[in-house]
C-alpha cells in the first residue's frame, strides 16, 4: 500500500495520527486499515483483547504502532491507552476511526483542514464527525439515541451539538490526557467532550459519511448495561454543571472573563 506523500506531509507537519481501538473486527479491519494507508502511516491500532484473528490481520502490516492489551476492558480504556501512545510517539492531534468499517478514510482530510484553519491563538480544538442522521440506513434507534445524547450535552455544557456520539473525531491527545478521566467503556466519549468543554476546547461538529452494513459489521455496544452507565454519567455531569461550573464560570466572568472560548453562541443556563 503507497500513501500519497502530500498527504503523509500535512498529517507530519500538523503532529497527526489515526487512533484505531479494535475489538473482535477482524472481518472489516483490514478494509479499515488499507483505507487509511491511502492517507497516512501515522496510525496507532489498540487491540483490546481481540479473540479473533485480528492479531493476524495486524501482523500483515509491520508500518503500524500496534498495542496488544492483553484482555478486553471496554473501548474507552483502548481508547485512552492510544492517547497515552500517541502522546509518547510526540503526536499532538489524534484522529479516532471505529474498526467496523462505518467510517470512511477518504473524510480524514475533514479533520485535517479544520486543523489547518485553527489559529495559533484559537483555544484546543477538538472535531466530533455529524453523520446525516436521517439517513435510512442509519438506525432509528441510534437516531433517537443521538439526539437525546445532544441535549444532555446541551444541558451540561451550554454547546449545541448535531452529534455528540460519532467516534469518527479529531482529539488534542496532550489536552485529553490532562483530563480527569474515570470511564472506560463505550462512555468515556461522552465524558471526554463534556470536560474538554468545561476546560475551553472548542469541540464542534463537522459532517462526515458513515455506512451501516448489517452483513459486516460487529457491534459490541450492550443497549441495557451501557445505555444505564451514560444515563448515571449524564445525571452526575448535570449536577456538576450546575453547582460547580455555572458558578466557576460566573465568579470568572465578574472577574475579568473566561480563559479560553468555553461555550458557544447557542447556550441553557449555563452562561
Amino acid at each position: 500500500m503507497n500513501t500519497e506523500p502530500l498527504l503523509q506531509s500535512k498529517f507530519d507537519s500538523l503532529q497527526c495520527c489515526v487512533l484505531i481501538p479494535t475489538y473482535n473486527n477482524a472481518k472489516t479491519l483490514k478494509r479499515v486499515l488499507e483505507g487509511v494507508l491511502n492517507y497516512t502511516a501515522n496510525i496507532i491500532v489498540v487491540n483490546d483483547g481481540s479473540t479473533d484473528h485480528t492479531p493476524k490481520v495486524l501482523h500483515a502490516y509491520n508500518q503500524l504502532q500496534v498495542i496488544d492489551l492483553p484482555r478486553n476492558k471496554g473501548k474507552g480504556n483502548a481508547l485512552r491507552t492510544g492517547f497515552e501512545a500517541a502522546a509518547e510517539a510526540g503526536y499532538e492531534y489524534a484522529i479516532t476511526m471505529d474498526s467496523d468499517g462505518q467510517h470512511f478514510p477518504d473524510d480524514l482530510p475533514v479533520f485535517l483542514n479544520a486543523l489547518e484553519e485553527k489559529a495559533p491563538n484559537d483555544p484546543e480544538l477538538l472535531v466530533i464527525g455529524s453523520r446525516k442522521m436521517d439517513d435510512p440506513s442509519v438506525p432509528q434507534k441510534s437516531s433517537f439515541g443521538n439526539r437525546c445524547s445532544s441535549f444532555w450535552y446541551w444541558v451540561e455544557t451550554g454547546v449545541k451539538l448535531q452529534d455528540t456520539q460519532c467516534g469518527y473525531r479529531l482529539y488534542p491527545v496532550r489536552t485529553v490526557n490532562q483530563l480527569d478521566l474515570f470511564t472506560s467503556r463505550f462512555e468515556l466519549e461522552i465524558e471526554v467532550i463534556v470536560k474538554a468543554a468545561w476546560e475551553g476546547v472548542e469541540v464542534k461538529n463537522l459532517p462526515v459519511k458513515v455506512l451501516y452494513d448489517p452483513d459486516e459489521r460487529v457491534t459490541h455496544f450492550k443497549p441495557f448495561r451501557d445505555v444505564a452507565r451514560i444515563t448515571l454519567l449524564n445525571i452526575w455531569f448535570v449536577g456538576i454543571a450546575l453547582f460547580y461550573i455555572l458558578p466557576r464560570n460566573i465568579f470568572r466572568k465578574i472577574n475579568g472573563g473566561m480563559a479560553g472560548k468555553e461555550f458557544s453562541d447557542t447556550k441553557l443556563p449555563l452562561e
